[in-house]
C-alpha cells in the first residue's frame, strides 16, 4: 500500500507541493489512507481535491454541438463544450460563461443531465456537471480552447474521435432518453 502511494507521488509530483507555500519548510507526507502533504510547522495540508468542471449540451434537430480541442491533452479530439468553475462563481453562471467562450453562443441553462467524477486525466481530476442548454443568441465560432465547433447528428457521434469518455456516456444517455431532449 505505502509503495503504491509513493509511486503515485512520483508519478503525479506536479500536483504536490514540496515546500509549504506559507512558511517555506519542506513538507512531510501522511501515507495512511490518502496522500496528504502537510507542514509540521504551520499545519498547512495540500488536499489536492478535484476541481469542478461544467459542460453544456446544446441540441438542435437531433444534432449536438461539439468542439475540436486545440490544446493538449486531447488536441484534435472532439468534446462537449466545457470548462472550469472559477472561485466565487455560481456553477450555472460558469456553464454559461464557458459555453460562450468556447462557442460564441449564448445559452440558457436548463436541467442537469448528469454528474461524473472524471478519472481520465490523473493530473487534473475533476467532478463534471453536464447541463442541458438552449441556444438563445450569439454567433457560432470557435473560441479559446477550440479550433472548430460544429453540429453532429447524434447517430454519427460514435464515428467521431471524442476526447473524454464521460462525454461519450452523456451522449449515450441523451440518445436513450424517451422522447429525446428538447
Amino acid at each position: 500500500m505505502v509503495c503504491d502511494i509513493i509511486k503515485d507521488v512520483r508519478k503525479h509530483k506536479a500536483r504536490y507541493f514540496k515546500y509549504c507555500p506559507y512558511c517555506g519548510i519542506r513538507l512531510s507526507y501522511n501515507f495512511d489512507e490518502k496522500i496528504r502533504p502537510y507542514c509540521e510547522r504551520c499545519g498547512f495540508r495540500n488536499f489536492m481535491n478535484p476541481t469542478v468542471g461544467v459542460a453544456v449540451v446544446a441540441l438542435e434537430d437531433n444534432r449536438i454541438l461539439l468542439g475540436k480541442r486545440n490544446r493538449d491533452p486531447y488536441r484534435g479530439r472532439w468534446c462537449i463544450p466545457c470548462g472550469h468553475v472559477e472561485i466565487g462563481e455560481d456553477i450555472r453562471e460558469a456553464a454559461i460563461r464557458e459555453f460562450e467562450e468556447e462557442t460564441g453562443l449564448l445559452v440558457a441553462i436548463l436541467e442537469v443531465i448528469d454528474v461524473f467524477s472524471n478519472w481520465h486525466n490523473p493530473e487534473n481530476l475533476t467532478v463534471g456537471v453536464w447541463f442541458h442548454g438552449k441556444i438563445v443568441g450569439g454567433t457560432l465560432k470557435a473560441g479559446s480552447d477550440l479550433d472548430e465547433v460544429a453540429f453532429f447528428k447524434l447517430s454519427d457521434v460514435d464515428k467521431i474521435d471524442m476526447a473524454f469518455p464521460t462525454d461519450i456516456a452523456i451522449i449515450e444517455k441523451i440518445k436513450q432518453k424517451p422522447g429525446g431532449w428538447r
